[in-house]
């Protein structure tokens, strides 16, 4: 399939098109972006603030405005939305009391959102954080991931956006949203995978008659794939698992059957009759029915179910009052919807944008020689994405080194710190803020002087930035990440410099598996899209594995052994 997109900044021009289609509603700061609800409820004491990578439409900027949320961070396609999106739009939109932080469950999310809420508290702006993990098929008992945050953000947003518009503080909206999540569980099955934008071909092949069970929204294979039974027992055996799955409670649910992408209306409305039929003749009440497409995986073919077990006051929220371009269906009837919201004087854009700082001028070779790799190799990267997501990894670098590179030439900076303000400041994704940590340690050496850096210099560099990515993410060497060649680098520097390799100057100290970090979530996270060739979570490993269908991309790879005191090195990789 094609997509009928433009080429030159998709994502913006369609945050413009929204914004055009719903003038009274949205509002759109270019840079960074994000999307902004033009007329909050005024009784408002806390903003709430959500994003994720695009493709997943309507979701998140579906229910911007009142009712909902008061900012939108878009990333690229599959990718997170980087830490200054997010910071940016947490300044603009926050209230008297702060700002309240939704984010799915995966890694770049997590730690862009992660970043900007630091920001935030450095400010002296309160904020607070709810997590959305309710992807059953990551739940297995012998799986360090955790759950994936999918289709029941529909219905964390909804019901925070009601409580906010109420004056909810934002402890009462964080503990809402805790237990909004908690009570949630969703289980995905797609008959074919999304279309690749960067190969235009499927990002996985489905025989004929065979579905993927457990799908997940980036186009992360299934736990299992299963001959396609008839839609009734289809249904029947998903929610047979919602339920084993959801804790216990009240009888009355909210039922959600999303749309994937290409799944049409026909299909969602006869599964919805199917869900709550089988609900009742389990003895549960489903007081609210939800069909449609709400959280989609670009062009996909499939749905996923969402069983939200209510409590109480809880239905009074999902019928409050809403203006949002999205309208979602009220519980006056199983398939009914309403349509009422307030009106509200629009309000004129701002740009919350900052200058950015000035950077030091100095030699761009290394600049040059990386963009010149990357060029090389982007392909292969994108291949070997594929294996284990939805194969951003190749243009993700490559778009930060083009945004380096202009930044080189427009400022004259030193090379390798316009990639540090690129990849830390402009990339999304899992890895992009993290070589920005790591091009900001390196341009502090003196890599972007026409002179030589020392080699205690390089040394102290790569482990301070390998100490940072830890402090992040929580790799440690054998995670396959990028801390598999940072590490050996970081030893190999440190033997050339005098150090002892294993010493503390070269190894990052590691938490015991599984430990709450301070600031972030207990539960370990899944592999964002493509993490096996760069994940930072040291939890993603047996995932990553599970998913790829050849051996782990990192294991074949070379690790250092050797520095050379050439600056730049002569010699290229050989591929990746």
């Amino acid at each position: 399939m094609t997509y009928f997109l433009p080429e030159n900044d998709p994502v913006l021009t369609a945050a413009r098109g929204l914004a055009l289609v719903h003038p009274d509603k949205v509002e759109v700061n270019a840079a960074p972006l994000f999307l902004r609800a033009r007329a909050p409820h005024p009784d408002r004491r806390v903003a709430l603030v959500s994003g994720g990578g695009s493709g997943h439409e309507p979701l998140h900027t579906g229910l911007l405005g009142r009712g909902g949320l008061d900012a939108v961070c878009p990333g690229e396609v599959f990718a997170s939305p980087h830490n200054r999106q997010i910071y940016e739009a947490g300044v603009a939109a926050a209230k008297s009391e702060g700002v309240l932080l939704v984010v799915k469950n995966y890694t770049g999310d997590v730690i862009n959102f992660q970043i900007a809420a630091e920001r935030l508290r450095h400010d002296g702006i309160p904020v607070a954080t709810v997590l959305v993990d309710d992807d059953l098929a990551t739940d297995a008992a012998d799986s360090a991931t955790g759950r994936r945050g999918t289709a029941a953000t529909v219905v964390v947003e909804q019901l925070l956006g009601a409580a906010a518009d109420r004056g909810a503080s934002l402890a009462e909206l964080q503990e809402l949203g805790t237990r909004v999540v908690a009570r949630s569980r969703s289980i995905a099955v797609a008959a074919r995978a999304q279309t690749s934008p960067t190969t235009s071909a499927p990002a996985f092949t489905l025989d004929t008659g065979v579905l993927d069970y457990g799908v997940g929204i980036h186009g992360e294979r299934g736990t299992r794939t299963i001959a396609r039974p008839p839609v009734d027992d289809l249904v029947r055996r998903m929610t047979d698992d919602l339920l084993d799955a959801l804790p216990p409670g009240p009888d009355e649910v909210l039922a959600l059957v999303n749309g994937l992408g290409a799944t049409t209306d026909l299909e969602l409305h006869a599964i919805s009759v199917l869900l709550t039929e089988g609900l009742a003749e389990r003895g549960l009440r489903p007081v609210v029915t939800v069909a449609g497409t709400y959280t989609s995986a670009l062009d996909m073919s499939g749905f996923s179910l969402t069983l939200t077990r209510l409590d109480e006051g809880w239905v009074d929220l999902w019928q409050a009052p809403a203006e949002t371009p999205l309208v979602l269906p009220r519980p006056m009837s199983a398939d009914s919807a309403a349509t009422a919201g307030d009106s509200a004087p629009e309000r004129p854009a701002t740009d919350a944008s900052a200058a950015a700082p000035a950077l030091a001028t100095g030699s761009r070779v290394v600049l040059d020689r990386y963009a010149d790799i990357v060029a090389q190799v982007r392909d292969n990267l994108t291949k070997l994405d594929q294996l284990v997501g939805d194969g951003d990894f190749g243009d993700n670098l490559s778009g930060g080194v083009r945004r380096a590179v202009k930044l080189a030439d427009e400022s004259g900076a030193d090379g390798v710190a316009a990639l540090a303000e690129a990849f830390l400041n402009d990339v999304g994704g899992t890895s992009g803020p993290l070589f920005g940590l790591l091009f900001k340690d390196l341009a502090a050496a003196g890599t972007g002087t026409e002179q030589a850096p020392s080699i205690e210099a390089l040394a102290e560099a790569t482990a301070g930035a390998q100490a940072a990515i830890h402090r992040v993410g929580g790799a440690r060497v054998g995670d396959c990440t990028i801390v598999d060649a940072l590490a050996p680098a970081a030893d190999s520097l440190a033997a050339a410099a005098g150090a002892e390799p294993g010493s503390e100057s070269a190894e990052a100290p590691s938490p015991p598996p599984h430990r709450p970090r301070s600031g972030a979530p207990s539960r370990p996270r899944p592999c964002a899209p493509g993490a096996a060739a760069r994940a930072t979570s040291a939890t993603t490993r047996s995932a990553c594995r599970t998913r790829a269908r050849s051996p782990s991309p990192c294991s074949s790879w070379p690790s250092p052994t050797s520095t050379s005191r050439r600056w730049p090195p002569a010699s290229r990789p050989r591929g990746t």
